[in-house]
């Protein structure tokens, strides 16, 4: 039985390490554009970058963990299948559950990693990313600036730009909120021009040809549009420090997110987004678990050697269950599900047909 042990945990280890490795670097070449991006176009210190960059690691492996143990199942189990060796292995009278049983305890394993990478590790990291991008923007305010997204870096205002270019600008958008109850100011300009000023995290603007919201001297409420050539402000880019960055529930320890609903329920503050991040940690860890024990049956019942083919299903597999967990969340912050319930939905869906397929091997 050892052998055997041994031999279904080799088939399934290659597999994993190829998974995670593939999975993992086509993730981060993603993010990894806009850094080089970063360094070589705006002169943004290396070491920062790399920082930001090893940052992401320990949130894309929350991801790409669960779906290397799928694969590796599927893949290891699926070439099995479909050489007979499942087959002549249940006929030597090994029973399906001591092959599931590896299985399960790897599973749980792997299960227990990720909630220690769920509760302390990425909190951490997520976190530490954040005050990393912060100073990146405090040391060269021109990385404060991407085209094709809100940016709101800058003290009292919120920036769009559709398309930069070197130091040029186009199709800039300014919002300047007023207060609660008061119309915001926008700015709109066909093109323009920046010059950094690091030594005071600021950017000087040179709008041209568009308008502005200017207010009625005699009502400063009521603003009217003025059209100008040119137009020069600047951007303040010292609107928080670095070390004052407010933890979001993503950067919160289970720990601090107790202790934070507990705050919220004692001032009758509805306290779901904190509840949903709570049980999100601990059952995306034991999607590791439940992904292993559906694999197993899968791969047996596909009996498929093609790679191709278990690749394919883990990827409808995966899709299926993160849709599940997007649409269950929305849910629950529509007050229509427990945040418990909600969260542990897709494994409980996903739990209860491993089960019925794996009993249904067992008996077969």
């Amino acid at each position: 039985m050892k052998v055997l042990r041994n031999y279904i945990l080799k088939e399934a280890f290659g597999p994993f390490i190829l998974s995670l490795l593939v999975l993992t670097t086509i993730m981060l070449l993603g993010n990894l554009v806009k850094m080089v991006n970063l360094v070589i176009n705006k002169g943004v210190d290396l070491i920062l970058v790399i920082k930001s960059f090893l940052y992401l690691v320990p949130f894309l492996l929350a991801y790409t963990i669960p779906i290397a143990c799928l694969t590796a199942v599927l893949l290891a189990f699926g070439r099995m299948s479909a050489d007979n060796e499942i087959v002549a292995i249940r006929s030597s009278g090994i029973s399906i559950i001591k092959l599931v049983f590896p299985l399960i305890v790897i599973g749980f394993i792997f299960s227990l990693i990720l909630l220690v990478l769920n509760d302390r590790v990425i909190p951490y990291s997520h976190y530490a990313a954040k005050k990393t991008i912060k100073q990146i923007g405090l040391k060269n305010p021109a990385a404060a600036l991407e085209a094709g997204t809100f940016i709101d870096s800058f003290s009292g205002s919120i920036i769009f730009i559709y398309r930069i270019e070197g130091n040029n600008l186009y199709q800039v958008r300014i919002y300047q909120p007023q207060g609660e109850g008061k119309p915001t100011r926008t700015i709109i300009a066909k093109r323009g021009e920046f010059v950094v000023l690091p030594e005071q995290n600021k950017i000087k603007l040179k709008l041209i040809d568009g308008t502005s919201d200017e207010a009625d001297v005699k009502n400063p409420e009521i603003y009217y549009k003025l059209n100008f050539k040119t137009y020069f402000m600047t951007l303040d880019l010292t609107k928080t420090d670095s070390e004052d960055i407010k933890k979001k529930p993503k950067d919160m320890t289970l720990n601090e997110l107790g202790e934070e609903i507990k705050k919220m329920n004692a001032l009758s503050i509805n306290a779901t987004p904190l509840l949903i991040e709570y049980h999100k940690k601990i059952s995306l860890a034991f999607s590791c678990l439940i992904f292993i024990l559906l694999g197993f049956p899968l791969a047996i019942i596909v009996h498929r050697r093609a790679k191709s083919a278990n690749f394919v299903m883990a990827f409808l597999i995966i899709a299926t269950y993160y849709l599940l967990l997007i649409g269950f969340e929305a849910l629950s912050l529509q007050n229509m599900l427990a945040p418990a319930l909600a969260m542990w939905a897709p494994n409980i869906i996903f739990g209860s047909v491993a089960l019925i397929l794996n009993y249904k091997l067992c008996v077969s």
